[in-house]
């Protein structure tokens, strides 16, 4: 099992110039796990492309619906507490911070490409092309 972040999730859902790396690392290992506002963030990307003519309505809904299939039982509740000290102490949002958590217990690689989340959690955050490298 391994925790994915949103921009993760999209890569695979909405085909782009990462999404074959996102295959990949599906491949690598298909259990994929999230904190639960994921579903909240994916929306809100699948709107923004749907307000901005990439994708239709009817194709944004059944991307939704096959991200939801993907991370199916391993949505995990946070604690709000550990959330807001690792927000703190890294400057990244509360929302990637959430991601944090969740590869923290138990401890699994947090597969991402954002920066901040990758410089600031290195013993836990590993880039895309990383974690396949090194599978």
């Amino acid at each position: 099992m391994i925790v994915v972040d949103t921009n993760v999730i999209a890569y695979l859902v909405l085909r782009n110039e990462h999404s074959a790396l996102a295959d990949s690392v599906l491949e690598t290992d298909p259990i994929w796990a999230a904190s639960k506002p994921w579903r909240s963030e994916m929306r809100n990307v699948l709107a923004l492309y749907v307000r901005q003519a990439v994708l239709i309505l009817e194709d944004a809904i059944g991307g939704m619906n096959k991200a939801i299939h993907l991370i199916a039982d391993n949505e995990y509740d946070v604690e709000s507490s550990r959330v807001l000290e690792l927000a703190h102490s890294s400057a990244c949002t509360v929302y990637d911070c959430e991601f944090v958590y969740v590869a923290e217990k138990p401890i699994v690689p947090l597969v991402t490409s954002d920066k901040k989340l990758l410089a600031a959690f290195p013993s836990i955050a590993v880039s895309m092309a990383d974690f396949v490298k090194c599978a």
